[in-house]
């Protein structure tokens, strides 16, 4: 099979490509989106759109990704939240219904204690 090569017609001028005197002749270096292979191509800035058209809808359906995932997580911890105060609520009524005051669910006692003569870790 022949290899096809693109041409050196110039749309805009309407004629051959004028290379490094055209402001539109530009170098591309990075990695190709299709093929993985590192890329580092003079050619038209024009011919160059379909190859970084490509490469900004992967970068962009990925950076999507990452905040629905992100957006995932926020949820769930926001879930456990208010799990978490209605429990204490239900607890506090029902702990004000008897007349006693409301313990908390979480141990909130130091991690450190402090002695006079020193500081000491309980365990």
């Amino acid at each position: 099979m022949k290899e096809l090569k693109p041409g050196d017609f110039c749309p805009l001028i309407k004629g051959d490509c004028l290379g490094l005197k055209c402001n539109w002749f530009t170098q591309i270096r990075g990695t190709n989106p299709n093929t993985g292979e590192p890329v580092d191509h003079w050619g038209c800035a024009v011919a160059w759109l379909p190859t970084l058209l490509i490469e900004n809808a992967q970068q962009s359906r990925q950076q999507g990704a990452a905040i629905e995932s992100f957006r995932n997580e926020m949820v769930k911890a926001n879930e456990v939240n208010q799990n978490l105060q209605i429990m204490q609520l239900q607890q506090m009524a029902k702990e004000d219904a008897h007349g006693s005051l409301p313990k908390p669910l979480v141990d909130i006692t130091p991690v450190v204690d402090i002695d006079d003569e020193d500081f000491l870790i309980r365990k």
